[in-house]
């Protein structure tokens, strides 16, 4: 007999030498970097089942993506004149 998910079980994993934290719940689970507050996947067990889960991983992980910084060359950046 399987015991019933009914408060949050966290748990430390290793995946590819980086560190995280899964938080399984009865609605579903997350998966946080170490020393992060902001989740990196998070999916209800029902979008998991209905195959949106692929869908909300998806666009969680384009929501997340950091925009590249613009490159510097050293130079100042060219000023607008006012006439």
């Amino acid at each position: 007999m399987a015991t019933v998910l009914d408060k949050e079980l966290k748990r430390q994993v290793t995946v590819e030498g980086a560190d995280y934290t899964v938080a399984l719940h009865p609605e579903g689970f997350r998966l946080t970097g170490k020393g992060k507050r902001k989740p990196e996947v998070e999916l209800r067990w029902s979008d998991l089942l209905n195959g949106e889960a692929a869908l909300a991983a998806a666009l969680n992980a384009s929501v997340s993506q950091k925009q590249p910084a613009p490159e510097r060359t050293g130079k100042p950046a060219p000023t607008k004149r006012v006439r």
